[in-house]
């Protein structure tokens, strides 16, 4: 498994400045503060235009753990990051997918994309167990075996014909694809590109990441904690990541 940070929060720094200057507003800005942080604060501040003397004495850290504590997270949701997922299994998308608010999806299609090299994810719970990881990789070796046949089969019986327009031979070749990859485990491996805010990566770190039963959601989970952690010294200071005894990691709050 592998994650990379495509984009992260940034703030322009003429715009907010011209923005105090039009509303002649004074903003007392924890040094050291990260774009992340500071686009979080400046959304909660601006809810009550609490600037300049009306700002407290907390430090941007502060700020944002009220915010948290208190229940008013809507402001989380102005700051997104964007991640492409490789060598995780279709079995854990199907499971990543159905977390919809805050987040969006793509994914690579097997209605259009030859899944015939396509590379299996083991878990680790049989990977331990020499017999088992024998069983698991003939099973799943025949699973894209009949996977490639299938395909090759459907070639040679759905040729169509020469009268076929473009987009009607573009639909035989989905349907194809479609039918072929029916017998694909859920073990086959996949990419996915996905964006989410930090009130839903918060949500999603909390519900997903301590499943002790859910080894690749942990993974992942984990990953994307010290990814966003590395833009933002407050929105998950309240998490950490600890290990179990097979040194898998798993996310816990404070």
């Amino acid at each position: 498994m592998k994650i990379y940070k495509i984009s992260k929060p940034n703030i322009n720094e003429s715009a907010i400045a011209e923005f105090l200057n039009d509303e002649n507003l004074d903003w007392k800005r924890t040094i050291n503060s990260s774009d992340t942080d500071e686009t979080v604060e400046l959304a909660g501040r601006l809810c009550y235009m609490s600037f300049g003397d009306l700002q407290s004495n907390r430090t941007n850290s502060e700020y944002i753990q009220n915010l948290i504590f208190q229940g008013h997270e809507s402001v989380l949701e102005h700051v997104n990051w964007s991640f492409i997922i490789t060598g995780v299994s279709r079995g854990f998308t199907h499971q990543l997918v159905r977390h919809r608010v805050g987040f969006a999806f793509s994914q690579l299609s097997q209605q259009y994309f030859n899944e015939a090299n396509a590379m299996m994810v083991e878990p680790s719970v049989i990977k331990k167990h020499p017999i088992l990881s024998e069983q698991w990789k003939q099973v799943t070796k025949s699973a894209k075996e009949a996977y490639v046949n299938l395909l090759n089969s459907l070639e040679k019986i759905e040729n169509g014909d020469s009268s076929l327009t473009l987009n009607e031979k573009k639909e035989i070749k989905r349907l194809k694809y479609s039918a072929a990859r029916s017998v694909l485990p859920n073990a086959t491996e996949t990419k996915i590109f996905i964006t989410a805010n930090a009130r839903a990566i918060r949500h999603f770190l909390e519900v997903r990441g301590s499943i002790p039963g859910d080894e690749e959601m942990r993974v992942v989970s984990a990953e994307i904690l010290r990814l966003v952690s590395e833009d933002s010294k407050a929105l998950f200071s309240d998490f950490y990541i600890s290990y179990l005894s097979d040194n898998s990691p798993i996310v816990l709050k404070k």
